[in-house]
Parts: structure tokens; C-alpha cells; sequence
């Protein structure tokens, strides 16, 4: 294990780091929380073990949610424009999940989960628009259930997949490089989308959400 310090790391905290990276990670801070949910997926060997991990990772999807659920309730143009600048937030993220909102209700907290771009801005423009709690507390509490169910099964079903792959990379010594690789590399996509799409005018996102309103309760 000591050639494997990131792996290392999670196995001997399977559930705290599950819950952090996810925490983390669904801020929209870059981090890889989907491979430490497939990694738990691999290591852990029974489905009690497996059920926690996924009770972690959902908590800690709505721990981080729920940050920015109040971001968007309580937080002004200058609290927003700070969140954006920390996540790289582009103005698509905002045109998107404006959209899903529109499209899709309360269900766009769920489906925007497998969407970065939404992901970051779907709670924050549910605080925003004023969207009933017990709306955006059903519908996070299902999608984080889901999101981390499907990746812990991932690298469950996949686990003798995975550490192949890990035994390859601990023999080139590549291993090491695997969180910093992926931090760098959506922080990377990331810049690119801001540039080619322009900076999010976090201004907008209040102005933006109160429209959402009333076609959010429609659909609920």
C-alpha cells in the first residue's frame, strides 16, 4: 500500500474521505469526487460497506448543496461573484441550468448532477428563485442517493477492472500523479469554458431565478 498513497488513503478512511471529497466536490470546487466513489466502489467487499459508502457520498452531496443552496438564498451580486471566480463558472452554466429549470422543474436538481456546468449553479439558483425547501430537499436527498449509488456500483462491478489499472500505474510510478492529474485537468476544461463562453455575471443570477418561479411550481 505504500506504492498506492492515494488509494492508501482512502482505504484506511473510506467513509470520512468519501464524504469530504463529495462535500468538496459538490461545492464546485475541483475535485475528483466520482473517483473516490468508484475507488470505495473497488475496495470496500460487502454491501453493507457498500451501502454506507453511498450514504456518505450522498451526505456529503447535500452537505455541499446545501452551502450553496444558501449562497443562493441569503447571498448578494458580491457573495455570487466570488463563488463564481472560485468555480470558474462560466455564463453557459448559468444559461443551462436556467434552462433545465425551465424544462424540468424541481427534476433538474437531479438530472443537472450529471451535468458540471448545472450542478454548480442548480442549487444556488434554487435558493435564488425561492424554491420551496421541501422541493429542493426531496429532490437533492434523491439525486445524490442516485449519483452516488451509480458510481460506487461502477467500481463495484468494475473493481477487478480497476485495480488493474491501479497495479499498472503503481508500477510506473504514475499513481501519484492521479489526484493532482485530475484536479488539474477540470480545472483546465474549466478555464477553457469560461474563456470561450465568458465569465458568469453572477448580477444576472438573482434577476434570473426570481423568472424561474413561477414555472418551477408549475411543475411541481
Amino acid at each position: 500500500m505504500d506504492a498506492l498513497p492515494f488509494v492508501g488513503l482512502v482505504a484506511g478512511h473510506v467513509y470520512l474521505t468519501v464524504l469530504v471529497a463529495n462535500t468538496i466536490d459538490a461545492t464546485g470546487i475541483p475535485f475528483p469526487g466520482r473517483i473516490v466513489l468508484i475507488l470505495a466502489g473497488a475496495l470496500l467487499p460487502s454491501k453493507p460497506q457498500l451501502g454506507l459508502a453511498i450514504l456518505a457520498g450522498a451526505l456529503g452531496a447535500l452537505l455541499g448543496d446545501h452551502l450553496l443552496y444558501l449562497v443562493g438564498q441569503r447571498g448578494g451580486a458580491a457573495l455570487l461573484a466570488w463563488y463564481c471566480r472560485l468555480t470558474l463558472g462560466s455564463e453557459r452554466c448559468v444559461d443551462d441550468t436556467v434552462k433545465y429549470f425551465r424544462r424540468f422543474g424541481p427534476s433538474a436538481i437531479v438530472l443537472g448532477r450529471y451535468s458540471t456546468g448545472v450542478r454548480l449553479f442548480a442549487a444556488i439558483l434554487s435558493g435564488c428563485g425561492h424554491l420551496r425547501y421541501r422541493h429542493f430537499l426531496a429532490f437533492d436527498i434523491a439525486g445524490s442517493l442516485i449519483y452516488a449509488t451509480l458510481w460506487v456500483a461502477v467500481g463495484y462491478l468494475l473493481g477487478d477492472h480497476v485495480w488493474a489499472a491501479l497495479a499498472w500505474l503503481s508500477r510506473r510510478r504514475g499513481l501519484i500523479l492521479i489526484l493532482p492529474a485530475a484536479v488539474l485537468g477540470i480545472v483546465a476544461f474549466r478555464f477553457w469554458r469560461r474563456r470561450r463562453y465568458a465569465p458568469a455575471r453572477p448580477e444576472l443570477v438573482p434577476d434570473r431565478a426570481c423568472d424561474l418561479k413561477s414555472a418551477t411550481y408549475r411543475s411541481s
